[in-house]
């Protein structure tokens, strides 16, 4: 889509026209075609309006919105939809996510914010996000098929890192028995996902929220459950329903994962955009990384979305880097010098992108991060082999 956008509003019955009208702009590359009252008469005009995006407004769960949506999606996959809806959801979030809504925005909420989520729909759609008529923000499933690589590490200091950037991210600690997260970052675990889980219910971005826990960085995160065997209320449909929920509020959602390939893992990596393989360098920990690597290529996972991460990367193990490719069978994407702040950072609670701003290891992660930012992808990719045979050949 190109030029001025053409944006049809469908009204439903009970919703407050006024507070519609306020937060929809009014000048700009969207052009509001108009506002038709009424979900019937919404859709017979639709078919009459050259429309390049459609915005539909409810007053909470309403099934005739839910059939507009799947029509309109139906008739033309290309066409972004957003929902604009007035009230509590009380589950419509979800369905309207899987009648192909490409984002959710709950009212009353600002011109500013509104006018955000229509060009990101916007977006998404012209860079064809949506494969299956349903875009969401992406979620990157951080992964270490053994522990000790510092794969919790790597999901903190990611997430710390896009949200610093001024991104509204969400941090997922599913390792459920022996999650860190909440110790990395320094945060109290007051509510959990177990707390989330046991409130039972429908899941939606509002509920969602107050079980959040905020980092001074903005971050949010949702921290594992305090005791063991608390993790068995975690359900893999409950997951499903929460990253649905957490991706339509936020620009980006990780997942530090427990180690292995448990069932929540694989619902995980089947619901992510992408994949974030951690590693160490040496022999046991590459091994494990390469069975890894197999396990996602036998699941059909697309290579091109996998990031691989190689921690302590100038250790003098005497392991090169044409040693990493013939392991791995692919060079590491970013290499996470070795640096005893990260240790001081963890047991302060204080991650290194933010601890010690201009460290090695630091600037290794902002490159993490870089990866998943639209345009900077780029630039990373070019300056990355540079910095992998520097590192390396202190190993030879």
């Amino acid at each position: 889509m190109t030029g001025r956008i053409r944006a049809l509003v469908a009204l439903d019955t009970g919703v407050d026209r006024e507070l519609v009208q306020a937060v929809l702009p009014h000048d700009g590359a969207i052009e509001i075609a108009g506002l038709v009252d009424g979900l019937d008469d919404a859709w017979n005009t639709l078919q009459a309006t050259p429309a390049e995006l459609l915005v539909v407004a409810c007053d909470g769960y309403s099934d005739r919105a839910l059939v507009l949506i799947d029509g309109a999606t139906r008739q033309r996959p290309d066409r972004p939809v957003v929902v604009l809806c007035q009230g509590t959801s009380n589950g419509f979030l979800r369905r309207a996510f899987e009648a192909g809504a490409d984002d959710y925005v709950t009212l009353p909420e600002s011109a500013g914010h509104v006018l955000f989520a229509l060009q990101k729909a916007i977006a998404r759609k012209a860079g064809g996000a949506a494969a299956t008529g349903v875009a969401q923000s992406p979620m990157i499933c951080v992964l270490g098929p053994k522990g000790g690589t510092g794969k919790t590490l790597t999901a903190c200091n990611l997430a710390v890192g896009l949200a610093s950037a001024g991104n509204r991210v969400a941090l997922v600690d599913l390792d459920l028995q022996f999650g860190d997260v909440g110790l990395a970052l320094g945060l109290a675990p007051d509510q959990t996902i177990y707390d989330l889980a046991k409130a039972g219910g429908s899941i939606d971005a509002e509920k969602i929220e107050a079980y959040l826990t905020e980092h001074p960085s903005g971050l949010h995160v949702l921290l594992a459950p305090t005791r063991p065997d608390q993790a068995g209320l975690v359900a893999v449909e409950f997951l499903r329903e929460v990253y649905a929920a957490l991706r339509s509020a936020h620009d980006y959602v990780i997942v530090d994962t427990a180690p292995g390939f448990t069932p929540e893992v694989i619902a995980s990596i089947d619901s992510s955009s992408a994949v974030c393989m951690v590693g160490m360098l040496d022999s046991l920990s590459l091994k494990n990384t390469k069975l890894g690597l197999e396990t996602l290529s036998l699941m059909g996972y697309d290579n091109d979305r996998i990031r691989l991460v190689l921690n302590r990367a100038d250790s003098r193990v005497g392991i090169t880097r044409e040693d990493v490719e013939a392991i791995v069978g692919r060079p590491p994407d970013v290499l996470v010098p070795s640096d005893r702040e990260i240790s001081r950072s963890v047991n302060e609670g204080s991650p290194i992108v933010l601890a010690n701003e201009r460290s090695e290891a630091a600037r290794a992660f902002r490159q993490l991060a870089d990866l998943y930012v639209p345009g900077k992808a780029e630039n990373v990719a070019v300056t990355r082999p540079k910095t992998l045979l520097r590192l390396m050949k202190k190993n030879a």
